[in-house]
């Protein structure tokens, strides 16, 4: 009995020791696994502090090495990206030898172009303003534009082709010295965040996201991202060994490509991903939510698609971003301080260079538009009130903007490509 008792005492005791020990090994595992929590998010703040520190110092050089007004480049190599010549990059130094700001991926150069036309008075050329996105930010001595040739519109074979973009691939070769302004535009990637985002390029608007991509790959950054690029078929398909490469080096970026109409002998998970437009109900299937900042940057009605579809799958105004150069863009309803203060009587505007006054006519959309239609020139680049090109002294009166301007302009002048007018107006121009 006595050796039962003994027994059952040691059996007792090692059920109790054996409590202890899984008491102990478990405190001990849920004190490596908050340790190891407190570590990884003393890294991920290590990691959030350099970034921000890296765009301090970016800041504070772009400031001390930019420049105002046009600055005289020279185009160091011209090289075709394609088997058909239709993409160009020109990589541009400047032509004073001195430093260059660094810009953020996304943003854009504005060219002053002296082209001569039939239409231009011998030896008085209108000066042609263009913008094209940076396509390349890993060397801090040169900057790189790829411009597309534009042929005249599908449904309108016999309208000429584009003025800037032929003009830059026929008549511009290396050695050539172009005008250009300082980088600009606030479409452009948040290197300080790690949050996942997803790329959105169609056809020659690949060229700012393709930056932003090259920024996050170039920089050993691990954020998840997702690329769509949305093409025609394997003809118009930019970068595509440079994409696939990516790709395939690095397990965070997710390439997808879609061809809208792919010619006889492309194959669908060879040559591109999937036939069809870029579209949310994509996303939705190959996402896992919809918590992602979109970066979106292609032909007007892709974009305006797109957006209309991201704001109906409750993504915030916030996280969608976009760029568009040229007449059209995304056509979003104007706010409702615009809207409030639009005019009910008949105004007019005045040009005063131009010695016009004119009946303000509502449909014509902006300013700019409106000033055009009546034979007044005022130069612009973006007319999306990016880059500053349309910036006009108002003599007198007041405007309203139909979306809020990137940088709001000084006072007494207008961004005329996103204005309309409050009253009466006269305007410098």
């Amino acid at each position: 009995m006595g050796v039962l008792l003994q027994i059952s005492g040691l059996i007792i005791a090692a059920a109790l020791f054996l409590l202890v020990v899984s008491v102990l090994a478990t405190s001990l595992s849920q004190h490596r696994g908050t340790v190891k929590l407190m570590n990884q998010q003393m890294e991920d703040a290590r990691a959030i502090a350099e970034a921000h520190r890296l765009e301090y110092e970016r800041a504070r050089t772009e400031a001390d090495l930019s420049w105002q007004g046009y600055r005289k480049f020279e185009i160091q190599r011209k090289a075709y990206e394609d088997e058909l010549q239709q993409i160009c990059s020109f990589y541009l130094v400047p032509h004073d030898k001195r430093q260059l700001p660094p810009f953020k991926p996304g943003q854009f150069l504005t060219f002053q172009l002296q082209i001569q036309t039939q239409h231009d008075q011998p030896g008085q050329p209108k000066p042609t303003i263009r913008c094209y996105s940076l396509s390349e930010c890993s060397n801090p001595d040169l900057y790189r534009v790829s411009i597309k040739r534009m042929p005249p519109p599908r449904d309108n074979p016999d309208a000429p082709p584009g003025l800037a973009s032929n003009y830059f691939h026929d008549h511009l070769n290396e050695g050539d010295i172009v005008d250009v302004k300082a980088p600009g535009g606030n479409f452009f990637l948040d290197t300080t965040q790690e949050r996942p985002v997803v790329l959105i390029g169609g056809g020659i608007g690949v060229t700012p996201v393709l930056s932003m991509l090259n920024e996050i790959v170039e920089s050993g950054s691990k954020r998840e991202t997702w690329f769509f690029y949305g093409a025609r078929n394997g003809s118009e398909h930019v970068m595509k060994e440079h994409l696939n490469r990516i790709a395939l080096e690095n397990d965070n970026v997710h390439l997808h490509v879609c061809y809208s109409a792919p010619k006889e002998g492309e194959v669908e998970g060879e040559d591109y991903h999937h036939k069809g437009r870029v579209s949310v109900d994509l996303f939705k299937e190959l996402l896992p939510s919809n918590n992602y900042q979109f970066h979106i940057c292609g032909p007007p009605p892709m974009m305006t698609s797109l957006v209309e579809g991201l704001e109906a799958w409750d993504v915030p105004d916030e996280d969608i971003k976009f760029e568009a150069f040229g007449p059209a863009s995304v056509k979003k309803a104007p706010p409702a301080s615009a809207i409030a203060s639009a005019p009910t009587a008949e105004l007019q505007i005045t040009f005063g260079k131009s010695g016009k006054t004119c009946a303000w006519d509502a449909s014509a959309g902006s300013i700019l538009d409106f000033a055009e239609a009546n034979g007044v020139v005022i130069d612009a680049g973006c007319r999306v009130g990016n880059c500053n090109t349309c910036l006009t002294a108002i003599k007198s009166g007041e405007v309203d903007y139909v979306r809020p301007p990137d940088t709001p302009p000084d006072a007494g002048t207008c961004l005329t490509c996103i204005s309309v007018p409050k009253g009466d107006l006269t305007l410098d121009a």
